[in-house]
């Protein structure tokens, strides 16, 4: 286990329910690397990398744009993006084979015993993503994760990306409790942050050992594996 570090300058409340981010965070978006590699020979690593970033790019100016488009089609523009800015010539069957790569992404190691922990403490979970709904179910059927979730919460519902406050509005509605009394697991640094403004309490999973998003706050809690959060979440 990693170490857990407590941020918050407030008194701690009894956590209710943990809901998790997707992309980064259960999943491991840079699991589409080797097949990039396979396919473009020199280019995969680099390939994931600009991928992944237009992505967010294009959700946070959809969002801040109020032009949706589910998060799929997002992702597959990011992808056509960074394949022209590398000079790939990406072949129509070679992005299918990414995209349903990326339908499958790999789960981080420690995520299941994780989860199933926190399933037998009683504790709710759930997931909110900036992914449409087909997307999540596809990826939690893949992960091995079928039946630990309570509910899958979507862009798709809202029609908008994080970090706006209609999406986070999401979990405590489904919950049935205060954003506060509701533990959001995030990699993003920015997704935790946003979280934490909106009201949760939050936990960010720092895989990569990287600095603090300078945005004037800081989640609640931060550390290294999904483990951590068992000794923040757990009665």
């Amino acid at each position: 286990m990693g170490n857990t570090s407590t941020r918050a300058a407030h008194a701690p409340v009894p956590i209710r329910a943990v809901v998790f981010d997707a992309y980064g965070t259960l999943f491991d978006v840079h699991s589409v690397a080797s097949l990039a590699e396979q396919l473009f020979p020199g280019s995969g690593d680099a390939l994931s990398q600009l991928w992944r970033r237009k992505q967010l790019e294009y959700s946070w100016l959809r969002a801040m744009s109020g032009r949706y488009k589910p998060f799929w089609d997002v992702t597959r523009d990011a992808l056509r993006f960074a394949a022209e800015r590398l000079a790939l010539s990406m072949q129509p069957a070679q992005e299918v084979r990414l995209m349903n790569q990326y339908a499958s992404l790999s789960a981080f190691p420690e995520n299941l015993s994780a989860l199933r922990a926190l399933k037998a403490a009683g504790l709710p979970l759930g997931i909110l993503s900036n992914g449409n709904r087909e997307m999540i179910e596809v990826s939690v059927r893949s992960a091995g994760m079928t039946g630990l979730f309570d509910h899958l919460l979507s862009s798709q519902d809202v029609d908008t990306f994080k970090t706006t406050a209609t999406i986070y509005a999401l979990a405590p509605s489904a919950f049935g409790c205060r954003a506060r009394e509701i533990l959001f697991v995030s990699s993003n640094c920015w997704d935790a942050i946003g979280a934490r403004w909106y009201g949760y309490t939050s936990f960010w999973i720092n895989r990569a050992g990287a600095p603090l998003e300078q945005l004037d706050t800081q989640p609640d809690y931060t550390g290294s594996l999904l483990t951590d959060v068992l000794s923040v979440a757990r009665p």
